[in-house]
């Protein structure tokens, strides 16, 4: 591929809250660009399912559990195409596609419009300085208002937002679209909405299409000087001016055009596909970061160039019958079948034996890949995010973000059979996705799972039953809870042994105090001593004993996080001290004085958005009262009433049960992680009342 053509390549992904239409709209996608020749829907009579879900889960619940790539074209452009979930269970999907991708569709609701998902995505979106532009989709829905949305994007993201089309009537009377640019109307006809066909404006809308033109033009006029005088002097701006600042913008993550249809009634997504080639980045208009290995991980920029020295990542890795499938991105240089790759974290060598493109679950065999494309490589053993080069650089790509899991369950296979299988299902789990994770708990020697929700942990225990034959026992969810010092306490122990020969003897004095702005670190330690009084050889022993007592802190068992440990004194025998010594010392130091830096519980605490009809908004918040949860905000729009609270996970099961009979079924909500909070006084009282009982019943 030549730099030539790489300006027609875009690797796109499409996010949005739950619902909005994503994995409809990329069905459309891939029907108006000739990848499929019927459309299906995502919860259709006939029980097909949409082609980018293509896992009998996703189309039995109507929900996209795993990120979906294919790539087709439309007319002169060659898209790359990530369909992402948009339940935040799945969240992970969302980060390591956005990591890879150089643009991307923003779905609204046009009802809804920026819900509590939304605003997850922009933020991933942010993080990776992925350029975008929005799609209000839904347009034929009751209530649809896409200049509502807009303002919502402005007010709740931040976003320089401008609508760059009108619609032509709303709900059942949604006809078309106005783009403002060309100021020509547009109509889709057809059993399918195939043919695109342009008008003049409707003569009713020609003044609302002027007056919005200008303020889009008066926005774009920041960005260039040249508009900006033009506009001034209220001469006229063609639509080619118009488009190639806007694209300026966008690129620069400086604007977000608005445009608007609905993908479900076959509208506007032509237009959408026009718009991505239009203003979304072409791979060599990103600026790819690397880490340069060979001087202390300096930042090394990449190039999209195919003669340049290879660097892929490994973003998603899928167990197939066939083996091992990796998604890769190429960022720089060509891959050719056959080749020998270094894999950058186990500098091993490896052979490819084989690339495909994806489309969905189906795929296509290649020679060679180049920068700028997304392919797949099979026989490939490596772990989700992964750099690998030719060897001609040492170069790395930094690392995605994986957020800590919340909740855990314990899980054992009903049959004594099944354990090869359940072996190798967790195995398969662990290595696709980096926010599952398995444990064994020492004391009651049970396998548990952990993961970013209940619905993410359901998935994969149907999954075991589906793809391994393997039937499980879960146990009931539990909860990640944390501990945390909440004042600063001394630390001074003696250790000592003595059984005939050489003893044990140890000395440490230092404090633990809770460390400020501790984010997601577990400790911080440091070493102040002086003049040798404990030897340069046993400090990391006096760590790893601390370490290992914060894993279990004294109130109910859970990590200790956020912790200060300085050392600053202690003493040494020239012979009974040793390192088994210091690390003991330690442990029990760490015990003796941990209740007097006034421990508490952390428990994690949910960011949840609940949505539905304003004459339940007194239930619903009644609900979020009951459960501790703390409301936030609350807004309604178009007889819709949407709350935002922070309610703790504990309180959290059961709760779609009981918001569906109390909405008439008509409620919705969805949550993530938000953070991690003290438990009320007479809740801990509980919490270790109980704990206490549970080990006193252990040891009898």
């Amino acid at each position: 591929m030549t730099i030539k053509d790489l300006a027609r390549v875009r690797n796109i992904g499409i996010s949005a809250h739950i619902d909005s239409g994503k994995t409809t709209l990329s069905e459309r996608i891939l029907f108006y660009t000739g990848k499929i020749h019927k459309i299906e829907e995502v919860k259709g009579k006939s029980g097909v399912g949409a082609t980018m879900d293509s896992m009998d889960l996703e189309r039995e619940k109507g929900i996209t559990i795993q990120s979906a790539a294919t790539f087709c074209q439309w007319k002169d452009l060659w898209v790359n195409l990530i369909d992402t979930p948009g339940h935040v269970d799945f969240t992970v999907e969302v980060e390591r596609s956005l990591r890879v991708l150089d643009g991307a569709i923003l779905v609204l609701c046009s009802v809804a419009g920026v819900q509590s998902q939304s605003i997850t995505v922009d933020r991933q979106m942010r993080r990776y300085r992925v350029p975008r532009i929005a799609f209000v989709n839904k347009m034929d829905r009751a209530g649809a208002n896409p200049y509502r949305v807009c303002q919502q994007l402005r007010e709740k993201l931040n976003h320089n937002a401008w609508m760059a089309q009108m619609a032509i009537g709303a709900e059942d009377r949604f006809q078309g679209v106005v783009d403002l640019l060309t100021m020509k109307a547009f109509y889709f006809d057809g059993a399918n909405g195939e043919n695109v066909r342009e008008e003049e404006i409707p003569v009713d809308m020609i003044e609302e299409a002027k007056t919005r033109r200008s303020d889009l033009i008066g926005a774009l006029a920041d960005f260039d000087d040249a508009l900006a005088e033009k506009f001034l002097g209220d001469e006229y701006v063609s639509a080619e001016e118009a488009a190639k600042v806007m694209r300026k913008a966008v690129i620069s993550l400086q604007f977000t055009p608005v445009f608007c249809g609905s993908a479900f009634k076959n509208k506007g997504v032509q237009n959408l596909l026009d718009a991505v080639g239009a203003y979304l980045p072409a791979p060599n208009e990103v600026s790819n970061e690397g880490l340069d290995q060979s001087n202390n991980e300096a930042p090394y920029q990449l190039k999209s160039d195919p003669d340049l020295p290879l660097v892929m990542l490994a973003f998603k890795l899928d167990e197939t019958r066939y083996g091992q499938l990796t998604f890769m991105r190429v960022y720089q240089g060509t891959v050719r079948k056959g080749d020998m790759l270094i894999n950058m974290a186990s500098e091993k060598r490896v052979k490819v034996p084989r690339i495909v493109r994806l489309h969905s679950d189906e795929m296509e065999d290649i020679e060679e890949a180049s920068a700028g494309d997304i392919v797949a490589l099979f026989g490939v053993d490596c772990a989700s995010g992964d750099t690998f080069t030719d060897g001609k650089i040492n170069v790395t790509m930094a690392s995605m973000y994986v957020p800590n899991a919340v909740i855990s369950l314990a899980i054992a296979p009903k049959d004594k059979a099944a354990q090869t299988n359940f072996s190798k299902a967790l195995n398969k789990f662990t290595k696709e996705d980096p926010t599952f994770r398995v444990s064994r708990d020492e004391e009651s020697g049970e396998t548990i799972i952990a993961g970013m929700g209940e619905l993410h942990l359901e998935i994969y225990v149907e999954r075991m039953k589906r793809e391994f034959n393997c039937e499980t026992i879960v146990g009931k969810p539990q909860v990640n809870f944390r501990e945390a010092l909440t004042q600063r306490a001394e630390i001074n122990y003696t250790h000592k042994k003595q059984s005939g020969g050489s003893g044990q003897f140890a000395r440490i004095v230092g404090f633990m105090e809770p460390l400020v702005d501790a984010g997601d670190k577990i400790y911080e330690f440091a070493d102040e001593t002086v003049g040798g009084s404990i030897p340069r050889q046993f400090i990391p022993a006096c760590e790893k004993g601390f370490v290992e007592q914060m894993k279990n802190g004294l109130l109910i068992g859970a990590q200790v996080v956020g912790v200060k440990l300085i050392v600053n004194d202690g003493l040494h025998h020239p012979v009974d001290s040793n390192e088994m010594a210091f690390k003991t010392c330690a442990m029990t130091g760490f015990r003796e004085s941990y209740m007097n830096a006034k421990p508490v519980i952390l428990e994690p605490i949910m960011k949840v958005g609940i949505e539905g009809p304003e004459e339940f908004q007194g239930t619903m918040m009644g609900l979020i009262n009951q459960r501790r949860g703390v409301i936030m905000g609350s807004s309604g729009n178009g007889g819709y009433c949407q709350i935002e609270a922070e309610v703790p996970l504990t309180e959290m099961f059961g709760f779609s049960t009981d918001l569906r009979s109390g909405t008439q079924g008509k409620g919705e909500f969805s949550m993530e992680f938000a953070k991690y909070a003290a438990v009320p006084r007479n809740v801990q009282e509980d919490m270790v009342a109980k704990y206490k009982a549970k080990r006193a019943a252990e040891n009898k």
